[in-house]
């Protein structure tokens, strides 16, 4: 296949089996992304995420990292940065820098647990909270418009399909 008529999406493929490449063929086989399950989950992630954050970042001075922090933070009050990194199965130094810069910007309060003086937790403020309840439901609007291409049978088996993937 030419370059032009790579297909793009796996839907796109020829239905009936092309030969492998093999050692002697191909050295060095490049990977077909768009039959790579995690380039494919992570476009679609980066995909749906940017949309939604095309509603706040302006408008906020928000970003993705920060939104799902404050996302994780309402769900799961009092967390330490730790524990929104595992949440969020985001890179620690994002989250410590996304904290950072919400703590600074009076979104979120950093204080130290009441039985554990060596454990610092993180709650959302005041403002933190306003935020939200703005792009909350920006977050979920765009969300009902990526499920509505599905109909009711695929959004279960999807919800299935994560959950054991995740598992």
């Amino acid at each position: 296949m030419s370059a032009s008529t790579k297909p793009k999406f796996a839907s796109d493929k020829p239905t009936v089996a092309e030969p492998a490449a093999t050692a002697t063929t191909r050295e060095h086989a490049p990977i077909e992304l768009e039959n790579f399950l995690p380039y494919r989950l992570s476009i679609l992630s980066n995909t749906v995420s940017q949309a939604i954050a095309d509603d706040y970042q302006q408008r906020y001075d928000l970003g993705v990292t920060e939104w799902r922090v404050m996302a994780v933070l309402a769900r799961f009050d009092g967390l330490s940065a730790r524990e929104v990194a595992e949440r969020t199965a985001m890179d620690k130094v994002a989250v410590s820098r996304a904290l950072a810069r919400l703590v600074g910007a009076g979104r979120v309060s950093r204080h130290m647990h009441h039985s554990d003086k060596r454990r610092s937790v993180l709650d959302l403020t005041e403002e933190g909270w306003a935020i939200h309840e703005v792009v909350a439901p920006m977050a979920r609007q765009r969300e009902r418009e990526v499920l509505n291409k599905l109909d009711e049978q695929e959004r279960i088996w999807l919800n299935r399909i994560l959950d054991k993937l995740q598992g």
